[in-house]
């Protein structure tokens, strides 16, 4: 049980060189432009497959917002978590849903992605924005079709 005077605290961003902190900027770059060759080397060589950025988005959300459906693929192999939220509560599967990057869906959903998961959830992208297509994939069930969806901020009256 660990008490306050805990003798390893979390690292400090802060404290880290600034090599280190220009090379993870690099590789989440990579993620975001699907260069699956560094990304996966620098898994491969001990990076965490799930290393966050300072919004809490993963390698892994970022190939996966982005399209890259070959490199979310490899890095769900290398233990990349399909359910980890970014620090504002949205799950990396309805990223995907919302940027209509289907291969990506079903890349995620068979590996265990939750389409429950987050706000809003990957169901509810699907029906604010029409895109029932891809509910099957989803596994939406007929009590998720018709629950009521949370309508985009645009639509919201001020």
């Amino acid at each position: 049980m660990a008490d306050s005077t805990d003798s390893n605290p979390k690292p400090d961003v802060n404290n880290l060189p600034t090599e280190t902190l220009a090379f993870a900027e690099r590789i989440f770059e990579a993620a975001r432009s699907g260069n699956s060759e560094l990304v996966v080397a620098a898994v491969d060589a001990g990076l965490p497959a799930n290393l966050t950025n300072h919004k809490g988005n993963t390698l892994l959300m970022l190939a996966a917002y982005a399209g890259h459906a070959e490199l979310t693929k490899e890095l769900l192999k290398r233990g990349a978590d399909p359910n980890r939220l970014n620090d504002l509560g949205q799950s990396i599967v309805a990223g995907a849903v919302f940027k209509a990057h289907d291969d990506v869906v079903k890349a995620l959903m068979e590996k265990g992605a939750d389409p429950r998961s987050g706000t809003p959830t990957a169901i509810q992208t699907a029906l604010m924005f029409g895109r029932t297509e891809i509910l099957d994939v989803l596994g939406a069930t007929e009590e998720d079709k018709n629950a009521e969806v949370p309508r985009p901020p645009s639509m919201v009256p001020s």
